[in-house]
């Protein structure tokens, strides 16, 4: 970065009388259009490794199944290469979809992740299948129509305590490893959960943004102190995608904006190579949807995106927040993302 661009950064840091919070990384490991689900993990771990040395807390990947273009859907394995790539970078799920899982099997996962990497797992937990129903069906034997995610996340906690489980059952690994639990969510009901078990929180913002600022204000109003938090403690994610110019940046976000649209119409598949213009590719209708869901975010030169992210954090306060984005060239994802922690360091 110019001595320029620099100084231009540090006077919109004053501007904005934003002060410096912990910044994190989601990475969903996407599959580039020509490459394989070996190249994108190859991609995740170079993508960590420059992660924990640009000042990132955490890196977290998410659980996604019978998705073409995402290459996480065996979460806690990914979790392991990635944390055996790095040295003290936080690694951890955003997140695991609970109802896919039995608890017992969860803790045993991350209570060994525990075990090889003391003190550097987290575990997020999400209410969703992340699926279709289909794939659902595929992953469990018994569909039960109840909503029993409240329960398991309180047995999960209890398989990761010094107790243990109920019944004489224990995770080995697992017991007394006290993973920290996240409660991950896009709606209300997730921002309720986290007050009530006194859990942080984290909100899906970088996709659905809409119910962003009540669930915060659910969260932080009703949240009952527990022996992991004395206070509320929330995160919020936002999209960058960060380059030299506005012009260079906004091309090489059109990949995720043709991968977005390519979901939202039943198409799913590798992310695509970036384009001049996204519009002359993707319905009108379409094209604004995704806008919408996409609009927790920040694309540009260094000195837009943080005016942006610092709108987003005086708007919101989140106690940290969490970046994803997916670009096509891994080179140019590294150099976003470490583009991203320099604005965000100059708070």
């Amino acid at each position: 970065m110019t001595l320029t661009a620099r100084a231009s950064l540090a006077a919109v840091g004053s501007g904005a009388a934003i002060k410096m919070i912990p910044f994190s990384l989601l990475d969903l490991s996407p599959i580039p259009e020509g490459q394989t689900a070996r190249h994108a993990i190859e991609n995740t771990v170079e993508l960590a490794q420059a992660a924990e040395c640009a000042g990132y807390t955490r890196y977290w990947l998410a659980e996604h199944h019978n998705m073409p273009g995402i290459a996480s859907a065996a979460t806690a394995l990914v979790i392991a290469q990635v944390a055996a790539a790095t040295t003290s970078l936080r690694v951890g799920a955003g997140g695991i979809m609970l109802p896919n899982h039995a608890p017992l099997v969860i803790a045993e996962q991350f209570g060994t992740l525990a075990m090889l990497y003391p003190d550097r797992i987290d575990l997020g937990l999400g209410r969703a299948p992340g699926s279709d129903m289909a794939t659902a069906r595929a992953l469990r034997r018994h569909m039960a129509p109840e909503d029993s995610f409240p329960q398991d996340v309180q047995e999960l906690i209890g398989f990761l305590s010094k107790g243990g489980g109920e019944h004489g059952v224990q995770a080995v690994p697992g017991q007394g490893t006290e993973v920290p639990i996240w409660i991950l969510g896009s709606s209300l009901f997730g921002a309720q959960l986290a007050a009530y078990l006194g859990l942080p929180y984290a909100f899906a913002s970088h996709f659905a943004p809409d119910m962003l600022g009540q669930a915060l204000h659910i969260y932080r109003d009703t949240f009952r102190p527990s022996k992991y938090l004395d206070a509320p403690h929330a995160m919020l994610a936002s999209g960058v995608c960060v380059a030299p110019t506005d012009e260079e940046a906004q091309v090489l976000r059109s990949s995720q904006i043709l991968a977005f649209a390519n979901l939202r119409t039943g198409n799913p598949g590798p992310l695509p190579c970036p384009v001049e213009r996204v519009e002359d590719h993707v319905p009108p209708v379409v094209l604004q949807q995704v806008q919408h869901a996409l609009s927790c975010s920040a694309t540009g030169a260094p000195e837009t995106v943080q005016a942006r992210l610092s709108e987003i954090i005086a708007h919101y306060q989140p106690d940290e927040i969490m970046l994803t984005g997916a670009i096509h060239d891994n080179g140019a994802r590294i150099r976003s993302f470490e583009l991203a922690a320099e604005v965000l360091t100059a708070f």
